[in-house]
C-alpha cells in the first residue's frame, strides 16, 4: 500500500469516528425535541410562564437613569379631545377603531385635488408621509385627555378668551401683508420651526412625527423630525431663566421621580404656541408638566398636565403612548437656510407689480436658518 492510500484510509477513519462522537452530541442538543418512549418530555415545563418567559426589565443608562434613548414615533388616528358624543364611552371597540382607521387612510389618500399646487407641494402618499404607509401607535381610546373624565379641555376663562381673540385678529391682519419682507412672513412658512412646534407639549403631527431621544446624565436631547426642531431638557437641577427671558419651546428642566421623568416648562413665547388650537390664549404664566415613563421593550408613555388658571378654569391632562420606529429620521429640507424666501418676495413683487426689491437672505447662506432662541 502506497503513502497516497494510506494517507486516504488514516483521513477517512478520522472522519468515521468523528462523526460518530458527534452524533451523541446531537441528539443531546435536540433532546427537548426527540423524546422517545423510554424518556418522555417533560410537559410540566411548558407550562410554567414564569420560567419560560423572562420579565421585561426597564433598561438604564450607564449612569443608571431609566433610559428613554431611541426613534420614536406617537403618529396616531386618535384625537386629542374627545366628541362631546363620546364624553362617557373612553374606548372605541375593536371593530369601531379598526373603521376609523380605513375612513382616516382613505382621507390621507384623497387630501388633494389633482393638478392643484397643493398636490404637487403635499402628495403625502406619493412619498409614503402618510400614517397608514408608517409605524403609527393604535390607541384604541376616544380621546387622549384623561382629566378632566369626560376628555373634553376645560372653558376658558375670559381674559384668555380676549387674548386668543386679540391674537387672531394680529395674525389675519398680518397674514394680507406676508409677503411684504421676510419679517412678515409666518416663521412656519420660513421654516424656522414648525408650527404648532412638535413640542412641548408633544402633540401629533400631520406627517413626519417622528422624534429621536440622545440622553446623558444631565441633559436629554429630543430631535424632531418636522424641520429639524431640537428641545435640551436640563437635569442638572440649575433654575429656569428669569420670567423677561422667553422662547418658543420653553425652558425645560426635569427630575426623576423613581422611573418616571418629570419637566417642568415655563418662559414660553406666545408664538407661536398660540397658534396652537389647544393652547390659544395662554399667559406668561403658562406651565407644563410632562412625564416619560418607559412601558416596555418598544413603547414609552407620555402624560402632559397644562396649568394656567388665568387661561383655563382648571388643569387638564393628556397621555399617549409612543412606539419605537426603526432610525435614523431624516432631514426635513424645507428650503434649507431659507433659499426660498428670496424667490417668495419676487414671486409676490410679481403679483403686486411692483419693481422686484434687493431681499437680503433671513439666515446666513452657511445653513443657519437665523431662527429665535428655542430652548434654555
Amino acid at each position: 500500500m502506497n503513502r497516497r492510500t494510506t494517507t486516504t484510509f488514516n483521513t477517512l477513519a478520522i472522519t468515521i469516528i468523528a462523526a460518530l462522537l458527534l452524533v451523541p452530541i446531537f441528539i443531546l442538543g435536540q433532546g427537548p425535541a426527540t423524546a422517545t418512549k423510554s424518556q418522555p418530555a417533560a410537559a410540566p415545563a411548558a407550562k410554567a410562564p414564569a420560567a419560560a418567559a423572562k420579565a421585561w426589565v426597564t433598561p438604564r443608562t450607564p449612569d443608571g437613569q431609566p433610559d428613554l434613548q431611541g426613534y420614536w414615533t406617537n403618529a396616531t388616528y386618535n384625537q386629542l379631545e374627545r366628541a362631546v358624543a363620546n364624553a362617557n364611552k373612553p374606548f372605541f371597540t375593536k371593530e369601531e377603531f379598526d373603521e376609523r382607521v380605513r375612513r382616516a387612510a382613505l382621507t390621507d389618500e384623497q387630501q388633494t385635488t389633482p393638478g392643484t399646487t397643493g398636490d404637487v407641494h403635499y402628495d403625502f402618499t406619493q412619498f409614503g408621509l402618510d400614517k397608514s404607509q408608517n409605524a403609527f401607535v393604535a390607541d384604541m381610546r376616544t380621546g387622549m385627555i384623561t382629566d378632566p373624565p369626560d376628555g373634553r379641555i376645560p372653558a376658558q376663562t375670559a381674559e384668555a378668551k380676549k387674548r386668543t381673540a386679540d391674537r387672531a385678529a394680529a395674525y389675519r391682519a398680518n397674514a394680507g401683508a406676508q409677503g411684504d419682507s421676510v419679517l412678515t412672513i409666518p416663521i412656519g412658512s420660513r421654516c424656522i420651526i414648525y408650527n404648532p412646534p412638535p413640542g412641548p407639549p408633544m402633540l401629533p403631527q400631520g406627517y413626519n412625527g417622528n422624534y429621536q431621544i440622545i440622553q446623558s446624565r444631565d441633559s436629554l436631547m429630543i430631535l424632531f423630525e418636522q424641520i429639524g426642531d431640537i428641545r435640551i431638557v436640563y437635569l442638572d437641577g440649575r433654575p429656569a431663566p428669569p420670567a423677561n427671558i422667553r422662547l418658543t419651546m420653553g425652558a425645560s428642566r426635569g427630575h426623576w421621580e423613581g422611573e418616571t421623568l418629570v419637566v417642568e416648562t415655563t418662559n414660553f413665547s406666545d408664538r407661536p404656541q398660540a397658534r396652537n388650537a389647544a393652547l390659544s390664549g395662554i399667559s406668561d404664566n403658562f406651565k407644563l408638566i410632562e412625564k416619560f415613563k418607559r412601558t416596555g421593550e418598544n413603547s414609552f408613555d407620555y402624560e402632559f398636565t397644562v396649568n394656567d388658571p388665568a387661561t383655563f378654569e382648571k388643569p387638564w391632562t393628556a397621555s399617549m403612548p409612543f412606539t419605537r420606529i426603526k432610525g435614523p429620521i431624516f432631514e426635513a429640507a424645507c428650503h434649507e437656510g431659507n433659499y426660498g424666501i428670496e424667490d417668495t418676495l419676487k414671486g409676490y413683487r410679481a403679483l403686486d407689480g411692483k419693481p422686484a426689491e434687493a431681499v437680503a437672505p433671513a439666515a446666513p447662506r452657511g445653513g443657519g436658518r437665523g431662527a429665535p432662541p428655542r430652548g434654555q
